[in-house]
């Protein structure tokens, strides 16, 4: 009798205990969900309020206007600083996906001499940060003539993205069973139609999280081309919009906002139509490195 109830009282137990457990979760997601959504609600609605002034915006507006979008295209260069960010954003992600699975297909697929030193080299070089070679990129830049050129911006993008993607893409190519390889070459078919044909379609999830990570970094970077470019028909979203309020006499927050806001809508449309490939992607992508 003692021993079943023991055996009640700690069923019991094990009950309430994973009902706290689901409840603590669910108090957690909660939590992170309103850190992120508060500021999106907060950055939409002030693009609709009616005054100009960081202090008077509100998430709620009281007078809904969308006049900051129509000064925003009126009064200043939005319209070719956004061209110009997707211009950037379009080369470097195709750029970017082509360098990418070509030398992870070299690494996944061949047995060269350095092969071992060079998978290393490029993993030491992920561990730092970029900002340590803002100069030397800068130093590069100039010696090519590249400086305040769109195409040296498109290029640092490209270049310090490899290391990472490399690994990432060799690891989901490692899925891919070999056997397929050696199928398609009894069949005569050379390295290149196999890349093509084989290793291109099985690799589309991958594929689409290197374009869409890559397609991003212009959006949201500020740094690199600040330091890169000059004129300001060369100017991108990040520094157009940062001008707009950075003087003590700019009073354009909501202004700042709308724009912020037309900035998320084609990376928010992205990331809706393509989650599917991008969960595939990151999860088969650290399966196997």
């Amino acid at each position: 009798m003692t021993k079943k109830t023991n055996d009640i009282s700690i069923s019991g137990f094990h009950k309430i205990s994973e009902i706290i457990k689901t409840v603590f979760t669910y108090i957690i997601l909660v939590f992170v969900a309103l850190l992120v959504i508060v500021p999106i609600v907060w950055i939409v609605g002030s693009s609709f309020n009616s005054s100009s002034s960081l202090m008077s915006a509100s998430a709620i507006p009281e007078n809904p206007t969308i006049v900051h979008y129509k000064e925003l295209f009126g009064e200043t260069k939005f319209a070719f600083w956004y061209f110009n960010t997707l211009k950037i954003a379009v080369i470097n992600m195709i750029i970017s996906v082509i360098l990418t699975m070509l030398s992870s297909y070299v690494f996944s697929r061949f047995s060269f001499k350095g092969k071992k030193l060079g998978l290393l080299s490029i993993m030491v070089l992920q561990m730092f940060p970029g900002f340590m070679g803002m100069m030397a990129v800068y130093n590069i830049l100039a010696q090519m003539n590249l400086l305040n050129t769109h195409f040296g911006l498109i290029l640092t993008y490209a270049a310090g993205q490899i290391p990472y993607n490399i690994w990432l893409v060799k690891g989901y190519m490692g899925n891919i069973p070999r056997s397929l390889d050696e199928a398609a070459k009894l069949d005569g078919a050379g390295s290149v139609r196999i890349f093509v044909t084989i290793i291109l379609p099985l690799t589309k999830p991958i594929i689409t999280f290197v374009a869409l990570s890559q397609f991003m970094a212009p959006w949201m970077d500020f740094i690199f081309p600040r330091m890169i470019l000059s004129s300001d028909t060369k100017k991108t979203l990040a520094i157009g919009l940062y001008d707009m309020i950075s003087s003590d006499t700019n009073n354009n927050f909501t202004m700042f906002a709308a724009g912020a806001v037309l900035v998320a809508v084609p990376i928010t449309i992205l990331y809706v139509c393509l989650q599917k490939y991008l969960i595939q992607g990151i999860m088969a992508g650290a399966n196997k490195a």
